[in-house]
């Protein structure tokens, strides 16, 4: 029985049209998850910044010198959710804590957590589609006052909390309370309040009266001589010919104004007052005021002056900024005469070198920064279930010469390639960066190898800017910083739980070996491909089980011994990595023949498990676990590329033929349906030494991301062997 109903099934469909299937694939991903950019929001340095594992610290004790001991302090937030599910958190507590979703609470401490500030408790809450409100309640007492709160799950879910109040509406981080003595129902019956509230809410993002009268320079950037900075918006223009608007203002420090890159105006003095004229054409018109500071009063004003067509105009800031009221965006300072130009102002992803730690841009509210957030499900996100998505769909686009699909994996990859510095730079300034959460804080092969392997294959069809650099920082760490045994193999000093530290995975050998065959040809250096090689020799010492011709999925060092338990997908890494590796080897290398001999020893493992509907089990040796789709895809990829490079005896590659047309019928039938969705999927897995683990426990999931690319990349290898051996 398949997961699909014989009706339902995209074979019903499409046959043995290999073309087709990936198609509809195809479009059913590239469907669902639109190219939608990043969202920028502000963000107030004044709330809560985060930890690596993007909780926020939340040591309210620090924020008021008059709390007392019994008072409260309240955290509130709103999160976003497309769909109502249980979500992963955790709290570290410093103080009795109790956390409420949508005024329900859904965790209180005790007195064990009260007294391990240091230890993380997890809980799992469910929220409701759309907007859920937060609120945590911390008592003060002699021990302290606040905790650490957020995602449980930082690297697959990295939680953004939103401001839930009206007058910071769109802003991203907590708003906090004073030190009260009011009950939490008294503090929710107020509902969405903040302005005449019961207590107050911080932090206070508006200006004090003195710091409001001076000049938006001023009290941005203080008055330091010698100092230039920026403020850039945007006029548009409804009228169909160019318009000649008039305006008028005043300055303290020197200023220039530029439109569309045209100077307008200049004055070179301290002071001034002006009227000028300014061409605009139809559209957006950029408007930008560049300002040098001469050591006292420092800022502008700059008004349109009334006339008959100022309905035709409109001024809005550069680009979307949630939680912006005002048009005006401001950056500085920067050393006078090295100002970005204004062609530079546009890139977003550029971290502005002022001569000190670099700086983006800011709004005129106290300490607020504009910031990009990744809120998007699974477009521009880097992890590495979708760098094998992005190569599927990658190698589909190429094999059914589908330009639009290639463009869209190009564009999903630079999105956050070419935010590589950013992130970084961001993840200095908050703790954790709003975007690129896995790349900018590397600290396992799973962060970088399987992404940064597909970006490598995706120069082949076009530019990718930040490609380069970001590259180089991934083979910096696999070469100098990833964990290695002292024969060089990579394992796994830390994870995310105990359990996982000082392991070797066959997981591990997708996530290094095809970016280093990759990087060893971008970089025309030899040292990475043998690297390669040498992690799949060394694997095999660990991990292979030879009366089976198969793989343990782990080898566990705290007991010094291999788990035995075959691991479908595990296997498929090993093989599929084995393939891509003897698709980069020089024939005439020392070692090919030796990694010759193992991967058809595997094959033969592979081949004797094959189920009797062509597909291979969640445990490769139980019949009665699960067929599971990406372990099957990755087997027939690399019979696929055996057969067709002669990579298997002659004599035999029948055998595997068979074994491939069989398989790929075999998900057409029961894996996959007529609208692309891809079933039988592994989720996500653990290990352990005992095979119920796999089979009862890791179930399933539907259109996972660790199988829909290698569904794909199985699909094109079957469809270039038909055409192979129709040719004959």
């Amino acid at each position: 029985m398949g997961y699909v109903e014989e009706n339902d099934a995209v074979f019903h469909k499409c046959q043995s049209d290999v073309k087709e299937v990936l198609g509809t694939i195809a479009q059913r991903y590239i469907g669902a998850n639109p190219a939608h950019p990043y969202v920028y929001r502000l963000f107030s340095k004044d709330s809560f910044t985060r930890t690596h594992d993007y909780r926020y610290v939340m040591n309210v004790e620090d924020r008021w010198d008059s709390i007392h001991n019994g008072d409260f302090v309240y955290a509130w937030a709103k999160l976003w959710s497309d769909q109502s599910v249980e979500l992963n958190f955790a709290i570290n507590c410093f103080s009795p804590v109790r956390i409420y979703m949508n005024g329900e609470c859904v965790f209180t401490s005790n007195i064990s957590d009260e007294m391990a500030p240091e230890r993380k408790n997890p809980f799992r809450a469910a929220v409701q589609k759309g907007w859920n409100h937060v609120i945590l309640q911390f008592e003060k007492t002699a021990n302290g006052c606040g905790g650490i709160f957020g995602t449980g799950s930082y690297k697959n879910f990295p939680l953004h909390f939103i401001s839930p109040t009206k007058e910071r509406d769109g802003q991203e981080g907590w708003i906090y309370s004073e030190p009260t003595t009011a009950s939490v129902e008294q503090v929710m019956a107020e509902g969405l309040l903040e302005n005449g509230s019961l207590i107050s809410w911080h932090p206070n993002l508006k200006w004090d009266e003195d710091a409001a009268a001076r000049g938006v320079f001023d009290r941005l950037f203080g008055t330091e001589p010698g100092r230039e900075a920026i403020a850039w918006t945007r006029v548009h223009s409804m009228s169909p010919q160019e318009l000649t608007s008039r305006w008028q203002g005043t300055h303290d420090g020197a200023i220039c104004i530029l439109v569309n890159g045209n100077k307008v105006y200049e004055c070179k003095e301290e002071h001034g007052e002006f009227q000028i004229e300014i061409p605009l054409r139809f559209g957006d018109n950029e408007l930008v005021v560049r300002s040098a500071c001469r050591g006292g009063k420092w800022g502008f004003k700059l008004m349109l002056e009334p006339m008959a067509e100022e309905a035709s105009l409109s001024m809005a800031a550069p680009f979307q900024v949630e939680g912006l009221t005002d048009h005006w965006l401001y950056l500085g300072t920067f050393e006078e005469g090295k100002a970005p130009k204004p062609e530079e102002l546009r890139k977003r992803n550029q971290v502005f070198d002022d001569g000190k730690e670099g700086t983006y841009w800011r709004a005129d509210q106290r300490n607020t920064w504009v910031r990009p957030y990744l809120e998007n499900a699974l477009f521009a996100k880097w992890n590495y279930p979708l760098g094998v998505t992005l190569y599927g769909l990658l190698q589909t686009g190429a094999a059914l010469e589908r330009e639009d699909y290639i463009s869209y994996v190009l564009k999903h990859i630079e999105q956050s390639a070419s935010f590589d510095e950013y992130a970084l730079w961001d993840a200095g300034q908050y703790g954790a960066p709003g975007v690129n959460n896995q790349l900018a804080l590397i600290d396992s092969l799973d962060d970088c190898g399987s992404f940064g392997a597909t970006m490598l294959a995706a120069l082949g069809y076009g530019d990718v800017d930040g490609a380069a650099t970001t590259a180089a920082r991934i083979a910096d760490y696999m070469a100098h910083v990833q964990d290695r045994l002292p024969s060089g193999a990579l394992y796994r000093v830390r994870g995310s739980v105990d359990f996982m530290k000082d392991t070797l995975w066959c997981d591990d050998l997708y996530m290094s070996v095809p970016f280093l065959c990759r990087y060893s040809a971008f970089a025309q250096d030899d040292a990475y491909l043998n690297d390669a090689v040498r992690q799949i020799l060394l694997y095999k010492e660990y991990l292979y089980m030879p009366e089976q011709q198969i793989m343990s999925h782990v080898y566990d060092f705290k007991s010094n011994r291999p788990t035995l338990v075959p691991w479908g997908r595990g296997n498929g890494w090993v093989l599929f990595s084995l393939a891509e590796l003897l698709d980069a080897l020089p024939a005439k290398h020392e070692q090919r023949e030796q990694l010759l001999i193992f991967y058809r020893q595997l094959c033969e493992g592979y081949l004797r498990l094959q189920g009797s509907g062509g597909l291979w089990h969640q445990v490769l040796t139980d019949p009665e676990s699960y067929e599971e789709t990406s372990c099957t895809s990755m087997f027939l990829y690399a019979f696929a590329k055996g057969i067709q490079n002669g990579w298997l005896p002659e004599k035999e590659a029948p055998a595997y033929v068979q074994a491939v047309l069989k398989g790929w019928t075999g998900l057409t039938k029961t894996s996959i349906d007529k609208f692309g969705n891809i079933y039988g999927v592994c989720r996500g897995s653990g290990y352990s030494f005992s095979g119920r683990y796999y089979k009862d426990d890791l179930s399933w999931l539907l259109n996972d991301t660790h199988g829909i690319g290698i569904v794909m990349l199985a699909g094109v290898e079957v469809m270039k062997l038909q055409r192979r051996l129709s040719a004959r």
